[in-house]
């Protein structure tokens, strides 16, 4: 038993109990994970919707996607299962609207990797989330860290929104950049974080380290940093040694190591990247590889104890695992977590400070 778990019954549990017709909000990739779960929880899907915008007169896996509207004309009274991540203010009040109007579960599904984050998960890992727990440095800490896990078991978005803070915030109170800062960025993208780090410090740094593997981002990332002194942008997958990946490109931020991927990209450690020179803050957002990057970056993290900003929503173990593993790295770190406007429990992340 966790203290601090109050949930018991899973989303999956709560939709095998329904007796409402069922339906999927959203296509893609987040879709096709919940249909799966589905077919094997032996869970009946009435049909699937998508906003106005996307309803185009075509199908999905053999469902005829509707708008809303069209499902509201056809039932009374139905559930709806959100199947695609909202991160920005428009589409979050979009989903509220809807779940204040109709039941409304939102399954967690892992980013990366397999298997259902559930109350047995959390009673099979109880001693490591108790762990965390107790380690973590401030209430609000804790209380997110509650949430989090309270809304992956239920899929009620309510304990989400008790939790959300922004990021400005977060770099006010917890990050702090400073205008001297040596920032390691893992997972560039465009240069978007580094416009962030940027904002706080006035524009001025000491030096910036960009790592980007996807090169249509990549191609982004130098136009951004383009004639800026001390920037020393990489082509290459932030891992736990210097070595070669399998690597799959996809549009925007979901390209990542994959196994499947004939295609092979140079992959370096921080402390390679660094050459032993100090880091002051460090990024990680990978995909799910936060872990290697972490093991990438020990000894800079052991000896300069660089603040860190870390993803920890990509895999199940994630919550649990990266946040022991950075305290064991430096046991001195504060650690704090935080989670920014998302739905399902994206950007919820990790914070190392002195």
């Amino acid at each position: 038993m966790i203290s601090f778990i109050k949930e018991k019954k899973s989303t999956w549990d709560k939709l095998k109990e329904e007796t409402r017709p069922i339906f999927i909000y959203g296509m893609g990739d987040g879709a096709l994970k919940i249909m799966s779960v589905f077919r094997r929880e032996n869970i009946t899907l009435s049909g699937i919707f998508a906003s106005d915008e996307f309803v185009r007169g075509h199908s999905f896996e053999g469902y005829k996607v509707h708008k809303l509207s069209e499902v509201e004309e056809m039932v009374d009274d139905f559930v709806v299962v959100l199947a695609f991540a909202a991160g920005y203010q428009e589409i979050v009040d979009k989903v509220h609207e809807i779940a204040n109007k109709h039941t409304l579960y939102v399954p967690d599904v892992p980013v990366v990797g397999a298997g259902i984050f559930n109350y047995d998960y959390c009673l099979k890992h109880a001693e490591e989330l108790q762990k965390v727990y107790d380690m973590l440095a401030d209430d609000y800490s804790r209380k997110v860290y509650a949430n989090i896990i309270n809304f992956k078991i239920s899929g009620d978005i309510s304990y989400l929104d008790s939790v959300t803070t922004p990021k400005s915030e977060i770099y006010k109170s917890i990050i702090k950049p400073s205008s001297s800062e040596v920032y390691v960025d893992l997972g560039a993208y465009n240069g978007d974080t580094i416009r962030e780090i940027l904002e706080f410090t006035r524009g001025r740094y000491t030096g910036i380290y960009a790592v980007e593997p996807d090169r249509k981002n990549f191609k982004k990332l130098s136009n951004f940093v383009d004639g800026m002194k001390f920037v020393y942008p990489h082509n290459v997958a932030a891992w736990c040694v210097d070595t070669e990946l399998p690597f799959a490109s996809k549009a925007g931020r979901q390209s990542a190591i994959s196994a499947s991927s004939e295609h092979k990209i140079e992959a370096r450690t921080v402390d390679s990247i660094l050459g032993r020179k100090p880091a002051s803050i460090i990024k990680m957002d990978v995909e799910g590889f936060e872990r290697e990057a972490i093991w990438g970056a020990a000894n800079t993290i052991a000896r300069y104890s660089p603040k860190l900003m870390i993803a920890m929503y990509h895999r199940n173990e994630d919550i649990f695992e990266l946040p022991l593993l950075v305290k064991m790295l430096n046991p001195s770190y504060k650690l704090y977590i935080r989670h920014q406007l998302y739905i399902p429990a994206w950007e919820t992340n990790l914070y190392a400070t002195l």
